[in-house]
């Protein structure tokens, strides 16, 4: 016998008309590309949705057909979260920070029909348009008035012009809730990059969980800054969650340096944001560097890459933040876990709470979880045991776009994530290490995060990373690569005894090497690829 409710698919559409008809007057702040200030409401962004809605219609594209974007955090990206997912059709963002070559390759694998680009990015789509035969229509992101009188993309149209002669009533058709809503390339596999294809159902399921107490805990209250990139994994589902609970939302634009970020949190308002460790990092340095505070800000995710323990208590305890550490991954949509306390855990003494702090927390309902051996068996949750994590869930791929890389999926349905973590006994999971990254000395696995922690945590250390490199008795030894602030000096002999009484004598490095910058990927995380390329010829002294 089935349940007699009402059978309505689970449609990015709905989001926008809930939004419209219920927080209309909620606000959307962008900042533009062209550096002004731009409001309007969430009623202004479905009645301009409909708008892209009929102009890809208009362009004949089919069910499914790939609208592609080259854009920063900003209204018009968001019109197109809704206006071509909604439709039926394929919102495929790409990362600008990518090599042009990969640029390309990615959009000739989605076979993108339109492409939409911020004016910022013309030279990028100057670099790939005639690389791009499936590309019917290019769209920069402006007003009429500033589209480049000569730009040598044929055909290239305003995105004003494109959407303004549109009507803005559409009738959002309604589909199987399964069907294909947007797509996001990894870079973090082997090989060419891998496109996760989302559904409708796991957008709106996972808007669902991000919006949860245990878990970003949004609300109409909230005034909400995605920092992280919408091009980076849908900015961690927050357009969506956004509309769920009609927050106000602040887009920062192109201007992510630590100035622009904190005058745009204040000037808005600002409750909530969401970012990588490096943005933040400008951010607490130039509200230190002017004896800054926050007015109103009380939260911030922080994902990505493991945030560094000095960085939880900067947040904490200089300017009353609190950071909820988080994990996943482009196939997980991205949210896996998030640390939040629980009840038992509140009368705890503040650094058994920061320790729980530093994990990166609890699962979220949707992900199940688990770590298991070389052997394949699961391992006991101790926190102590380490072993590859694997997970599950509604909005984790089964499988990646045109079947590339074969099927990743472990005997029941488990998705191998390529970490290293612990799990402890309420359930909180800590990364220890990507399994490639991990250091094997001597038998014994060491941890390149922790070692990374301890020398962020030292007062003239910006960036560090931790690599293994060959010994002859141990197999391998960690160093520690290590960019320095401005104007501080740290030698490699004080750093070294830094690490004492805060690790275990054998896992300190046996070597620090200073750069002059830490190498950084697409989407802001240490690559350690190209730190290794860059040491090929290093040794350890007295080798």
């Amino acid at each position: 016998m089935l349940g007699l409710m009402q059978d309505r698919p689970l449609l990015i559409s709905n989001l926008l008309e809930f939004a419209e008809r219920h927080h209309g007057d909620g606000q959307i702040v962008s900042r533009r590309v062209e550096g002004d200030i731009h409001r309007y409401t969430w009623a202004d962004c479905a009645r301009r949705a409909r708008q892209v809605a009929n102009a890809v219609e208009a362009e004949g594209l089919l069910f499914s057909d790939r609208v592609a974007t080259l854009a920063w955090n900003g209204y018009r990206h968001l019109e197109l979260y809704y206006g071509v997912s909604g439709s039926g059709r394929v919102l495929h963002t790409i990362n600008p920070r990518l090599h042009p070559d990969q640029i390309a390759w990615i959009a000739n694998h989605a076979e993108d029909q339109v492409l939409c680009f911020d004016l910022s990015f013309l030279p990028l789509v100057q670099a790939v348009h005639a690389r791009c035969p499936t590309v019917k229509k290019w769209v920069a992101l402006c007003d009429a008035d500033r589209l480049p009188a000569d730009s040598g993309i044929p055909g290239l149209v305003s995105y004003e012009s494109w959407i303004g002669g549109q009507p803005d009533t559409y009738d959002w058709p309604s589909f199987d809730e399964n069907s294909a809503s947007s797509m996001c390339y990894t870079s973090g596999t082997t090989g060419n990059p891998k496109a996760a294809l989302y559904s409708h159902r796991s957008t709106i399921l996972h808007a669902y969980a991000a919006c949860l107490p245990d878990v970003m805990c949004l609300s109409a209250r909230d005034s909400v800054l995605p920092v992280v990139p919408m091009f980076h994994v849908n900015a961690w589902g927050i357009p969506y969650s956004a509309a769920l609970v009609g927050a106000k939302l602040v887009f920062p634009g192109p201007a992510l340096d630590g100035k622009s970020v904190y005058e745009l949190i204040e000037a808005e308002g600002v409750t909530f944001a969401a970012g990588v460790p490096t943005v933040w990092q400008m951010l607490l340095g130039h509200m230190q560097a002017q004896g800054l505070k926050f007015g109103k800000l009380n939260r911030t995710v922080i994902g990505g890459s493991a945030c560094p323990p000095a960085m939880i208590n900067a947040f904490r305890e200089q300017y009353g933040v609190d950071v909820l550490h988080a994990w996943g991954m482009t196939e997980m949509s991205p949210l896996g876990t998030l640390c939040t306390l629980k009840n038992k855990h509140l009368s705890l003494p503040a650094q058994e709470q920061l320790a729980l702090r530093m994990k990166q927390g609890r699962a979220i309902f949707g992900v199940d979880m688990k770590i298991v051996g070389d052997d394949g068996q699961e391992l006991p949750w101790d926190g102590k045991t380490y072993g590859d994590l694997l997970v599950k869930g509604p909005w984790i791929v089964k499988e990646y776009f045109k079947g590339e890389g074969g099927n990743p999926l472990q005997a029941g349905n488990w998705f191998p994530t390529g970490d290293v973590a612990t799990i402890d006994a309420d359930g909180f999971m800590q990364i220890t290490d990507r399994s490639k990254d991990v250091i094997k000395s001597g038998g014994e696995w060491i941890s390149s995060i922790d070692i990374e922690n301890i020398a962020v945590a030292h007062p003239a250390v910006a960036m560090a990373a931790c690599i293994g490199v060959f010994h002859p008795k141990w197999d391998e030894r960690p160093i520690v690569v290590v960019a320095k602030k401005a104007g501080a000096e740290v030698t490699r002999e004080e750093l070294l005894k830094f690490y004492e009484g805060k690790t275990a004598k054998w896992q300190i490095p046996d070597d620090v090497v200073f750069v002059e910058a830490i190498p950084l990927g697409a989407t802001g995380k240490i690559l350690k690829t190209r730190i290794r390329e860059l040491l090929k010829d290093y040794r350890l002294p007295g080798l």
